[in-house]
């Protein structure tokens, strides 16, 4: 069963062109990643400063290769934390009215 991870990553101050053009590519990733489920919840503060995300993995090491994947994993600083659990509304069950 795979370890539930939260993982803060801290933004640079200020973004260079660099930074920028890399945001599509970013985004295409993550979009990957979500779709795999190796990615559970992706979030920005709304200052840029820090992003979230919930992340599954065998072990911290694999999340750390994962992250490796994002495009601007040289611009971020990650801080992972092990969660004992991860509640979502999309994990309740739901009920069909049909």
């Amino acid at each position: 069963m795979k370890k539930v991870f939260m993982v803060e990553f801290d933004l640079p101050e200020t973004f260079t062109e660099e930074f920028l053009a890399l945001i599509p590519r970013q985004r295409y990733v993550i979009n990957t990643m979500l779709a795999q489920g190796s990615i559970k919840s992706y979030s920005l503060a709304i200052d840029r400063s820090k992003l979230w995300a919930v992340m599954l993995g065998d072990s911290e090491f694999d999340v750390m290769e994962n992250i490796a994947q994002m495009p601007l994993s040289g611009y971020m600083t990650p801080n992972i934390s092990e969660l004992m659990f991860h509640n979502a509304a999309d994990a309740v069950m739901q009920f069909s009215l049909n």
